[in-house]
């Protein structure tokens, strides 16, 4: 994971999303609320720098979802806040289920919390990982399938291999990819 920042949400967004998904709610409390909210997936990918959340890498055009922090079922009245959205993977926003926040925040963490191993490309967490979050962080990188798995494995070896191979820079990796450049700039340090 790699911090974001938060964004302004955009001009439209009222009108578009919260005013309609409200509208829906009033009269539709005992159903899961309606997606207005993929309407402003163009802008939230854009907040986001085109990158997931979780996994600090840039989404494929079109591919990536809102992500509720807070889940629509446990929290509707939530669904239709841009402050509660997250640019995300798809299987990782699949995984994260309706953990809520039992997930750490992208919004919280710090860029120094997790570091990627290199050649294997396992992500773990730093000893800055401050004591009261450290279960938080273990769980969110089991329960996001963030650590190892294969599918992120891939897509981390997807930019190491380009960069290895010459194809992008390291300025490319900063922008698409930081926890893999930051891993490139600790080995070539140690």
């Amino acid at each position: 994971m790699w911090r974001c920042v938060a964004v302004s949400e955009p001009e439209e967004f009222e009108q578009q999303v919260r005013q309609k998904g409200d509208f829906w709610l009033a009269n539709n409390a005992d159903r899961l609320p309606k997606d207005f909210w993929s309407s402003s997936k163009p802008k939230l990918a854009e907040a986001f720098q085109f990158r997931c959340a979780y996994t600090a890498m840039r989404i494929p055009s079109g591919s990536g979802t809102v992500d509720h922090y807070l889940s629509k079922r446990n929290y509707p009245k939530l669904a239709y806040e841009w402050s509660n959205y997250r640019y995300a993977m798809r299987l990782v926003n699949g995984c994260k289920g309706n953990y809520d926040d039992r997930i750490l925040d992208p919004f919280e963490v710090e860029n120094d919390w997790f570091m990627l191993q290199l050649p294997d490309l396992e992500l773990g967490l730093t000893d800055k990982v401050p004591v009261e979050m450290r279960s938080k962080a273990e769980f969110t990188l089991d329960q996001l399938q963030l650590r190892r798995s294969p599918w992120i494995i891939a897509e981390r070896a997807y930019y190491y291999d380009a960069y290895c191979d010459g194809n992008i820079t390291i300025a490319q990796l900063e922008k698409d990819a930081p926890l893999i450049a930051q891993a490139i700039h600790d080995y070539r340090q140690a």
